[in-house]
């Protein structure tokens, strides 16, 4: 099935001098054929250990700039996809396209795809809602989590912050996607950030995906995803053996210091979580300090 999507011309892209790495693409995803995916490919191919960076709404790959080099010079692999409506990735124009399987099911093809092992999962927002249900799936992958601002949804009530905000989404005329980092991070995102975030979004016509995704985080118990949600729980309470190392960003109003305590509950062995204050919910901003820390964590740092 061909599915009707943009793509974001290159020029668009012409100026990220704090974003040095040129994209590839996948095209022939299992099931997604008609649509081309971007990621980033940083390190050595052939490194034991991959960190693999997944995003959430409504940024991209440029989220992970400053943790890319951290993990890159202690001799690590770093993958980080745009998901499909991101980034430098297609977006489907017809907004009933974002479904939860659509790209849970995009990102276990993607890491078949690459054959990635021994993986640090590393999320936060969608990466987390997403990413967290996939280790389950192919276990003998993943390796470590580190953990972000994120949650893992079971159609449970959310925080009064996540309603504010996915009202916000439905109801704004655009969304100010370089403005929403903006004003989340403060001094830590300057212009050329904000035109970075804005880059993939020349228009409203490719906010599709910035649209839908705040309407379809399963906060009630028919909604598509809970199935998932649910088994992951049992997953990583009952089977992950891995090392976590889980950061908070105190700011967020949304996914914050509460959710987040309550998600170290289904956490298997995941220690106390480093609560950065000035952090709101893009915690990746201060994602220096995150990384290293999460690498002498896992005795992984050079």
């Amino acid at each position: 099935m061909t599915i009707n999507a943009l793509r974001t011309p290159d020029e668009r892209f012409s100026i990220l001098p704090a974003f040095p790495y040129q994209p590839n693409y996948i095209d022939d995803l299992e099931g997604f054929d008609s649509l081309r995916m971007a990621y980033i490919d940083e390190g050595d191919v052939t490194a034991e250990n991959t960190f693999l960076c997944l995003h959430g709404m409504p940024s991209w790959s440029y989220l992970y700039r400053k943790m890319i080099p951290v993990f890159t010079e202690a001799g690590h692999r770093v993958v980080a996809p745009d998901l499909f409506g991101f980034g430098r990735s297609d977006k489907p124009v017809d907004e009933s396209v974002y479904t939860f399987d659509f790209h849970r099911d995009s990102l276990l093809r993607f890491i078949e795809r690459l054959d990635l092992k021994n993986i640090t999962l590393v999320c936060q927002d969608w990466g987390g809602i997403l990413g967290l249900t996939i280790p389950m799936e192919m276990q003998d992958r993943f390796k470590n989590l580190i953990v972000m601002n994120t949650a893992i949804s079971v159609g449970e009530t959310a925080p009064e912050g996540f309603y504010q905000w996915r009202d916000f989404c439905a109801n704004a005329p655009d969304i100010p996607v370089g403005g929403i980092f903006a004003c989340d991070a403060g001094p830590e995102v300057n212009l050329l950030d904000v035109l970075a975030y804005d880059a993939p979004f020349p228009d409203y016509s490719y906010k599709a995906g910035a649209r839908r995704f705040p309407t379809i985080v399963p906060v009630e118990p028919t909604m598509d995803g809970v199935e998932h949600g649910i088994r992951a729980r049992e997953f990583w309470s009952n089977q992950w053996d891995g090392q976590s190392y889980m950061a908070i960003g105190m700011k967020d109003t949304a996914l914050g210091e509460g959710p987040m305590e309550y998600l170290r509950t289904f956490i298997k062995g995941c220690p106390e979580p480093v609560k950065i204050a000035d952090a709101g919910h893009f915690v990746q901003e201060y994602g220096i300090e995150v990384a290293q820390n999460a690498l002498v964590a896992f005795g992984l740092e050079k």
